[in-house]
């Protein structure tokens, strides 16, 4: 063999994708679990431009394996079964279905959850000493919940008679219906909760509303959809929920700052992914909250709000 030709041999196997196969040895995989409803693009979005800048490259450093059970509780379980089989690293649960099931499949794998009253649904042992195999962010929801209602009464203070979607599917209704009554008794405001299963039972939770004679839904969080603020606005009735609730056409939103917390989870990753145990981190309840309106349903609805309050908002839509 020529000596030019030997030459070029070496360099071609030089350029193999060897370092690929080194590279894939220390890729981790991250799971990501969850209903798919409300849909969690904003959720996962964030989470990774977190890892990204923390220095976090897909394909290089982590794999996100993205698990969506779109809309079908029943489907979360073995969801969970399949990540735990895919050795995922950390097992990031976004909301308490999805937190759910991912308990229910391992003891073993570190899980960061977005999950409201975590220790009240017996998440964690405590806040500050979670235990076992779960932390990560709890966004207050029955405080925000009692929260929220008082922001209805002041938007719309001569409300007195309100409707309440809740999730069937989600075991967080129980804490969130319970947050509103205590304000609701406080208010001395009427409550009509309607216990919704999917999407398919909207058209009908509506026509309850409107002939129970409502002035106003809250919306639990977990199912947020465009459909909710289409038939709110349909059946002229002010809704508040989340903030994405009210991006999409909702009257308002108090709440806490997601965006932040969103970006919180990835942290959480990172530290896990460096061998800190879940059981060692805290989980972070949020410090600020941010009462987003939008003026042009209020305006569809012929709504005057307060101004003091529309001045007084983190965000208007106009």
């Amino acid at each position: 063999m020529r000596r030019r030709n030997f030459i070029g041999l070496l360099s071609c196997v030089a350029l193999r994708p060897v370092p690929a196969v080194a590279q894939s040895e220390h890729l981790k995989k991250v799971g990501f679990l969850c209903l798919g409803n409300p849909d969690p693009a904003s959720f996962l979005k964030t989470l990774k431009a977190g890892l990204r800048d923390l220095g976090y490259v897909e394909g290089r450093d982590i794999e996100v394996l993205v698990r969506s059970a779109k809309g079908n509780a029943a489907g979360l379980a073995p969801l969970a079964v399949e990540l735990v089989a895919a050795k995922v690293s950390v097992i990031v649960a976004f909301q308490t279905p999805a937190a759910s099931a991912a308990k229910a499949a391992t003891t073993d794998i570190p899980i960061v959850m977005w999950v409201a009253d975590s220790v009240q649904q017996g998440f964690a042992q405590s806040l500050s000493r979670p235990g076992g195999n779960l932390t990560g962010v709890d966004p207050a929801g029955a405080e925000t919940t009692q929260k929220s209602l008082e922001a209805v009464h002041e938007i719309l203070p001569e409300v007195h008679r309100i409707a309440v979607l809740a999730n069937a599917n989600d075991p967080f209704q129980v804490p969130f219906l319970e947050g509103i009554k205590v304000g609701a008794d406080q208010l001395k405001i009427e409550l009509y909760p309607i216990m919704v299963h999917s999407a398919d039972e909207l058209n009908v939770a509506f026509s309850d509303i409107e002939k129970w004679h409502a002035q106003a839904v809250l919306v639990q969080p977990s199912i947020t959809q465009q459909r909710i603020a289409e038939l709110a606005l349909r059946h002229r009735v002010p809704a508040i929920g989340s903030q994405a609730l009210v991006e999409l056409g909702a009257l308002a939103s108090y709440a806490a700052d997601q965006e932040a917390l969103y970006r919180r989870c990835a942290d959480f990753v990172d530290k896990i992914l460096k061998g800190t145990k879940p059981s060692d981190l805290p989980i972070e309840q949020p410090t600020k909250f941010r009462l987003v309106i939008n003026l042009k349903t209020a305006k569809v609805l012929g709504l005057t709000l307060p101004e003091a309050l529309v001045m007084r908002a983190d965000e208007v839509i106009e």
